[in-house]
């Protein structure tokens, strides 16, 4: 269910998808509001579940984190307890960055964040170890053309 929003509420947002590490005074200017406003919505915002935490992007590359692969994978399972299993073995890896259940003929596809391509086999090879899947596809991102967290408000 959608939560209505003002004006105000969206330029905040937009502001804080920005740069969350702005100031109360830096925000409130943008928007044309004083700091007590604009920090109480801020507040009844993050109370209504609008904004889920506050975080910092980090630069990939500059961390040694080169290769980005998107993984597709089919299954032949699909009861509840690989489910279980196959969800779990993924919150275990952080060099998971997304995972999506999708329709179609692909059952998942995650975004896989690594070294390079040896980092990637293992991350494989531990993966397949734990669950049995039908067949997986590694797609190597040869280059990164638009990325962003930030919601069309």
């Amino acid at each position: 269910m959608a939560v209505r929003l003002d004006e105000l509420d969206r330029k905040i947002l937009v502001q804080l998808q920005k740069d969350g590490g702005q100031s109360l005074d830096e925000i409130a200017k943008i928007v044309g509001s004083s700091k007590t406003p604009v920090w109480n919505r801020i507040r009844k915002m993050r109370e209504g579940g609008i904004i889920k935490q506050q975080t910092f992007l980090l630069d990939a590359e500059a961390l040694g984190f080169e290769a980005c692969f998107f993984v597709l994978i089919r299954t032949s399972e699909h009861d509840a307890s690989w489910q279980a299993t196959f969800l779990q073995a993924l919150r275990d890896r952080p060099e998971v960055q997304e995972a999506h259940r999708l329709a179609g003929d692909i059952d998942y596809i995650l975004k896989v964040r690594v070294a390079n391509a040896r980092a990637y086999d293992t991350f494989y090879q531990a993966l397949i170890s734990e669950v049995k899947v039908h067949n997986v596809t590694a797609l190597l991102s040869m280059e990164e053309i638009k990325s962003t967290t930030m919601l069309p408000l």
